[in-house]
């Protein structure tokens, strides 16, 4: 069995963070130019995540802050499960990955970086794509920043979301 190990992920993982709220309910009001956003649902919401494990890492997030699926309403559930369908169409389209990671992590001992709200990983896979940079070099190579793989993402949910 092969492992992939990302040492650089513990502080985040185990660190002492500041009691400023929770990440994913500030990130819904944080001006356009700021907004890791790409799509708005009813009960549910795409964004970017911040500190991503390849370009194109997105999270499906119910706007109610819930820590588990057993928490969320019958329609909440529902959305959940639709965008993350919408967020594998439009990551294939936009990046072309070879593979997805597509994942929750409920609990601390389960990976979870933020415990009371419930999300779920996209992570678009290319073989190979964790080098030496980030082995050796304790660094994690992103060809494309942020805002451009907001920019490119929005238009595709948009076109998904119409009827």
């Amino acid at each position: 069995m092969d492992r992939l190990w990302s040492p650089w992920r513990l502080e985040y993982v185990t660190g002492n963070k500041p009691e400023t709220g929770c990440v994913l309910c500030e990130a819904q009001h944080l001006p356009d130019q700021q907004s890791l956003v790409v799509f708005n649902g009813r009960s549910c919401y795409v964004l970017l995540n911040l500190y991503p494990y390849n370009n194109g890492h997105v999270m499906v997030v119910p706007y109610r802050h819930v820590a588990a699926f057993a928490l969320l309403t019958p329609e909440e559930l529902q959305e959940l499960a639709l965008l993350t369908q919408r967020a594998e169409i439009a990551l294939y389209e936009a990046y072309r990955p070879q593979g997805l990671n597509v994942g929750v992590n409920l609990g601390r001992p389960a990976g979870a970086g933020v415990l009371e709200h419930l999300h779920v990983h996209l992570v678009p896979r290319w073989t190979g794509d964790t080098n030496f940079m980030t082995i050796t070099g304790d660094t994690r190579v992103l060809p494309e920043d942020l805002p451009a793989s907001a920019a490119r993402l929005r238009p595709i949910f948009a076109r998904l979301a119409e009827p």
